[in-house]
């Protein structure tokens, strides 16, 4: 069954290395693009992740150069990778043919200029995150003790992202922020999260929050780090569709996706310790689940809900 994981960190571990990496094969790559073959990921979305340690002006070349990796080693060597950059691209993938989107997690490389949003709108980011674990020029995110919602350009961010047809990333916001995001963004999402209920990590999300992004039309992807499935040392695929099942409950079962976290993560959940072995969470929802409510989870779900 074809997938769309909609969250993985290649290109911050690209940057880290200096590009001494192989996309194609490196066991380094969590999801490189032989494990992407033998996992059924259809499309992998790729992060751009600036360190917070960086020095500001240092941040939008980090971007960039991670873009540069996106351009040169992901799609540059491996012609079967298609870049996604309309919502329309989704449907002219062909057999054998991986999509490779980017997206944006944290604003922080653009400092406090929205030009520089746009270069990475014109290079290909389709969905933006406007934080990540701590506050910067837009909002705060979850672990910032102040906790504040969006700032005034917090707010043009999201007005720019529904001008252009940008999905809201509200991943690694704080309740406020995110609050104030749902009430702006006309395509708000959450790219890689949980559910609080299951596992209480400020990461994850409160039900009234995944309730909201359901009746907005928002997606939530569920995370496979084990962090947020479940405070124990041994976390297995079992743990993790409890989150999905609590989701459902809500009402989200056409509003569930995928988000693994590969790459940014190093603990991994029991059988889905990289992308190859993707099919295993498949098999374990067809037990449990209908083939079309599992299809929904995998891919089809995000597809319905995407920016028209």
């Amino acid at each position: 069954m074809e997938i769309i994981d909609f969250h993985c960190d290649v290109l911050y571990k690209f940057w880290k290395s200096g590009g001494e990496l192989s996309y194609g094969s490196s066991e380094e790559l969590v999801t490189n693009k032989t494990r992407l073959q033998q996992g059924g990921v259809k499309v992998q979305c790729f992060a751009v992740f600036v360190p917070p340690h960086l020095k500001a002006e240092q941040k939008f070349q980090a971007a960039l150069d991670q873009i540069h990796y996106f351009y040169d080693e992901v799609l540059g060597k491996h012609p079967e990778m298609k870049q996604i950059r309309d919502w329309a691209d989704f449907d002219a993938l062909e057999p054998g043919q991986i999509g490779a989107m980017l997206t944006l997690e944290g604003v922080d490389p653009i400092g406090n200029d929205l030009r520089q949003l746009n270069i990475l709108y014109q290079l290909g980011v389709r969905a933006v995150g406007l934080t990540w674990n701590y506050a910067n020029l837009a909002a705060d995110g979850v672990l910032e003790p102040r906790g504040a919602g969006l700032t005034s350009f917090g707010r043009d961010i999201v007005r720019f992202n529904n001008e252009h047809r940008l999905l809201t990333d509200v991943a690694h916001l704080c309740e406020r922020a995110f609050w104030d995001v749902v009430e702006l963004a006309d395509y708000p999402m959450a790219s890689h999260a949980n559910a609080r209920a299951v596992c209480d990590h400020p990461r994850n999300l409160t039900d009234e929050q995944a309730k909201t992004l359901f009746a907005k039309g928002g997606t939530v992807h569920v995370i496979y780090c084990p962090a947020f499935v479940k405070r124990v040392r041994h976390v297995t695929i079992a743990d993790l569709l409890k989150h999905i099942d609590h989701l459902c409950a809500l009402g989200g079962v056409r509003h569930i996706g995928l988000g693994s976290d590969f790459d940014g993560i190093s603990e991994f959940v029991a059988d889905l310790e990289h992308a190859g072995k993707s099919q295993n969470l498949i098999n374990e929802l067809l037990k449990y689940y209908k083939e079309e409510e599992v299809r929904g989870f995998a891919a089809e779900n995000f597809l319905r809900n995407r920016p028209k």
